[in-house]
């Protein structure tokens, strides 16, 4: 409770935060109009595919017009200015800089990013997920042995379970289910950028004038970007990914407690210490009351009939046998909160969450029946989903990873709803990508594991 602080003595004695940006989307661009507003926090320089685009973004979010003059990281670090290129290599590589924030959304480019940032002792910040889904544990790996931090981004959705999980476990209570919310009905997964926006209530016109990219937003319709932040959160805290994937049941934040516990008990867990995440709507299509659609959760058990009796003078929200309660978030801010990450790793070098185990993968799923001879076009797009799964049980059947399921062929035929395997398509071997997560799927198999108790 003191990063600001921190922030402000780093800021007085002249030595601010230095930090490189690398992606000027909507996230990128929510982390820098707050940047400037944060004592102690110096943006040295971004890199964008971009620059002219970048440079838009500084202006779209109030900076001064003369704040991205500088010709190089050093004039950047000389006048206290920022420095807009096209080469992320060179960013990472500059001298001074001390965390590399990845919000690129490219699990390929978020890979050799890392891998460059621990080669020169930055700490990094993974707005990119997908990353983070692909080779996450590997990732964390390299980073405590190259002596830097590897972290999850504050303000996306699993940066703030992590936090909400490590408050329960350190509190000592057990954690029974843990995840978000969205907006979510079964034949979501077969949409399409064709289809997306008459779910989002755009046309096509409306969607093209606003800038928006379909792929992308279907992305997080179809299923994959739920089931890729919740292998994110099951790998950083350990908690079990439901074994025939997440069932997003309909639940708004007064039933928490009564829907997310053991079958057992009358919720919808097959066990307890799982991830799940809920739907904000009802399977009719209705939006349910007091939803949680945008924010985040987690519901613990009452140790004893003590601790029980705590939760209901409280005010807690439990189940009926008032064992159960739940703490919830209603809302995230993605780049608006991302700083705290910045200033964590950087100050205090500890992360806003990172993998500690492999437990959790999504597999490319079929969204129709796929021929020989098809193009795979990546997450969100018209040929798979990705499906969250145990580790072990990706493993077990060779699974695609969703993050790899991008420009390469099918060699076989596959049905719809069937998970892809790597036998199924040719892929390049030698791509560095490809090999890391080869690499981590020697080095962090996991075991088989069945949540702490079985319905």
């Amino acid at each position: 409770m003191n990063l600001h602080a921190l922030l402000t003595a780093r800021e007085q004695a002249g030595r601010p935060i230095r930090v490189g940006l690398i992606g000027a989307g909507k996230f990128g661009s929510m982390f820098l109009a707050q940047a400037r507003r944060t004592p102690g926090m110096h943006v040295t320089g971004i890199a964008d595919l971009s620059p002219t685009r970048a440079k838009a973004a500084l202006q779209q979010v109030g900076w001064p017009a003369d704040c991205a003059t500088a010709r190089t990281a050093q004039e950047a670090l000389q006048h206290r200015t920022t420095w807009v290129t096209d080469d992320a290599a060179a960013l990472i590589a500059a001298d001074g800089i001390e965390v590399v924030i990845d919000a690129t959304g490219n699990p390929a480019a978020g890979i050799r990013h890392c891998l460059l940032a621990f080669e020169h002792g930055r700490h990094i910040v993974m707005v990119n997920v997908e990353a983070d889904a692909l080779a996450g544990p590997l990732l964390a790996d390299r980073a405590r042995r190259a002596g830097v931090v590897y972290s999850l981004a504050y303000g996306d959705q699993p940066a703030l379970i992590c936090e909400m999980v490590d408050w329960a476990r350190a509190s000592g209570l057990h954690v029974v289910a843990a995840g978000k919310g969205t907006k979510y009905l079964p034949t979501y997964h077969d949409s399409t950028p064709e289809t997306v926006w008459q779910h989002y209530g755009l046309t096509a016109e409306q969607a093209e004038v606003g800038g928006l990219n379909a792929q992308m937003f279907n992305s997080f319709l179809d299923g994959t970007k739920s089931g890729i932040e919740m292998a994110a959160v099951a790998n950083a805290t350990g908690l079990t990914p439901p074994q025939h994937g997440l069932a997003f049941p309909p639940c708004n934040v007064e039933a928490l407690a009564s829907v997310l516990r053991p079958r057992a008990d009358g919720g919808v867990l097959e066990g307890t210490g799982m991830v799940e995440v809920i739907s904000s709507l009802d399977r009719n299509g209705q939006r349910l009351p007091r939803d949680l659609r945008w924010g985040v959760y987690a519901v613990f058990e009452a140790p004893d009939d003590y601790v029980a009796r705590c939760f209901a003078e409280y005010g807690l929200a439990t189940d009926d046998s008032g064992r159960y309660a739940s703490m919830y978030k209603p809302f995230h801010l993605i780049g608006l909160e991302l700083g705290i990450s910045v200033a964590s790793v950087a100050l205090r070098r500890e992360s806003t969450g990172a993998p500690i185990t492999w437990r959790g993968d999504v597999v490319a799923t079929a969204k129709r029946d796929l021929a020989a001879g098809e193009m795979l076009d990546g997450e969100g797009g018209f040929c798979v989903w990705g499906k969250l799964m145990p580790a072990a049980d990706s493993l077990a059947i060779g699974g695609l990873p969703i993050g790899l399921a991008h420009h390469c062929r099918l060699k076989h035929p596959v049905s719809r709803g069937a998970p892809l395997c790597w036998t199924d398509v040719d892929i390049d071997q030698n791509q560095e990508c490809v090999q890391i997560r080869r690499t981590m799927e020697r080095e962090f198999a996991p075991v088989p594991a069945a949540p702490t108790r079985v319905a």
